[in-house]
């Protein structure tokens, strides 16, 4: 599964259980997710804006994801950080990318990743940031 689907189940799953009430987000998870959310559209802009920039950058971006993500799951507990950590646990991925030429020496296991692994990891994380002003909606 590609982590554009995996992410679209995550926030199936999140917006159901907000609709039906299982999932009740408590004020400091609701002010958590906006941030969240704030951070993801700050790393990964518009599909014309990322896909203008160098690779680099591009994986510069999304490792930031990463790191808004990590830091928000630090901070809670609780069905939000579930959420969290499966968005994670999707992304993962990224962390194996790399945008440099190897050179000489071992990468300690990277790969480079084409322009399709980019803009699918880019439409994830933009899933995600759909699904976190929604459920903060609520």
């Amino acid at each position: 599964m590609d982590m554009r689907r995996i992410v679209a189940v995550l926030a199936e799953e999140a917006e159901q259980q907000v609709q039906d009430q299982v999932w009740k987000l408590e004020p400091s998870d609701r002010t958590l997710a906006v941030e969240a959310e704030a951070g993801l559209r700050d790393a990964v802009g518009p599909p014309d804006v990322q896909e203008a920039l160098p690779q680099k950058d591009r994986l510069e971006h999304l490792r930031e994801t990463l790191a808004v993500l990590a830091i928000s799951l630090a901070r809670t507990h609780g069905r939000l950080a579930w959420f969290l950590s499966g968005a994670i646990n999707a992304l993962e991925p990224i962390l194996r990318w790399r945008a440099l030429p190897a050179g000489p020496g071992g990468t300690f296991g990277t790969v480079p990743a084409s322009p399709e692994n980019y803009a699918e990891a880019e439409d994830a994380v933009r899933r995600l940031q759909d699904a976190l002003a929604r459920i903060t909606a609520e």
